[in-house]
């Protein structure tokens, strides 16, 4: 797999705004003019970022629409199979204080294509006093590895996902939520296995995965030994990631992705849970355990 820039980006995009909420719609394919401005009167091309080069998959290409508040951008698959890509994009003040942070999906990008979009912006009150839009944060799992939409049964008849975790003096719990959106009875026992991928999707070397949250932390919804589930249609079960972002000597490990098996000949599939691991090498899992009877801690809503 070929390498890629780093995807926490500090500051990359300065994009005029005057409004919040976010609307994702097929653009055109016009060709980007000079800054200075084009036949429709809005700048086509972002001003030059002088902290760093914006990533070689996403990128602003102008402005559009009657208030010149469409910002155009596309994103470039460069791998050699489909790509999903989330793309979070902050609405700032001038002096560069966040006021909201929104995400959005572009799914199934075919490889070597560029997608391009247009972000349509509106009209919330709280966007008012913004001066600008930056990309902030790009992620991108394989298509056949996306955690399906709320609402989409994959053809395996299951759907995994991560909710968004509770964050609280260094402790991360991050919630597995498994769903047999099927027609047959679905059959789990024990802990999904999984494996820590880098920012380039490469394997994090050097991270014990411990069986049970207790292991990292107590209090964390452990729940005690596995038991034999079988859930029928419509059913959940319920697991979850424990970890803590101590920082003492040594390097820091972050590990954005986690590829998840929920048992052994299960699809795998990608989530993004962002471990920030710090430097103390352990991320504990709690084993799967039906939703209705007691799931792990994670006071976030779930997300696909």
């Amino acid at each position: 797999m070929r390498p890629r820039h780093p995807r926490h980006l500090p500051s990359r995009f300065l994009v005029p705004a005057s409004v919040l909420v976010l609307l994702l719609s097929a653009c055109g394919t016009q060709q980007a003019a000079p800054h200075d401005g084009g036949s429709n009167g809005c700048p086509t091309v972002p001003p030059p970022d002088p902290y760093g080069s914006q990533p070689d998959d996403v990128r602003i290409t102008g402005f559009a629409g009657a208030g010149c508040d469409e910002v155009e951008y596309e994103v470039t698959n460069g791998e050699p199979e489909p790509f999903t890509y989330t793309v979070t994009f902050d609405l700032r003040t001038g002096s560069g204080a966040v006021l909201s942070n929104l995400t959005e999906t572009v799914p199934g990008v075919a490889a070597g294509r560029t997608v391009r979009r247009t972000l349509a912006l509106g009209s919330q009150p709280s966007a008012q006093s913004s001066d600008d839009v930056r990309i902030s944060l790009v992620r991108s799992v394989p298509a056949d590895e996306a955690p399906a939409e709320p609402g989409r049964c994959p053809s395996s008849g299951v759907r995994l996902y991560a909710d968004r975790g509770d964050a609280a003096m260094g402790l991360r719990v991050v919630g597995l939520h498994l769903e047999n959106c099927g027609t047959e009875p679905y059959r789990l026992h024990g802990y999904p296995r999984l494996r820590l991928l880098d920012e380039d999707h490469e394997p994090v070397d050097g991270v014990r995965i411990l069986r049970g949250g207790d292991a990292v932390a107590l209090g964390t919804g452990d729940g005690g030994p596995p038991e034999p589930l079988v859930l029928r249609p419509g059913e959940r079960a319920a697991s979850g990631l424990v970890w803590r972002n101590t920082v003492e000597a040594g390097e820091p490990v972050d590990a954005p992705y986690v590829r998840i098996w929920a048992k052994p000949g299960a699809d795998a599939v990608t989530v993004t849970p962002e471990l920030d691991l710090g430097t103390t090498g352990r991320l504990g899992v709690h084993a799967w355990r039906k939703e209705d009877a007691g799931r792990p801690a994670s006071g976030a809503p779930a997300q696909p």
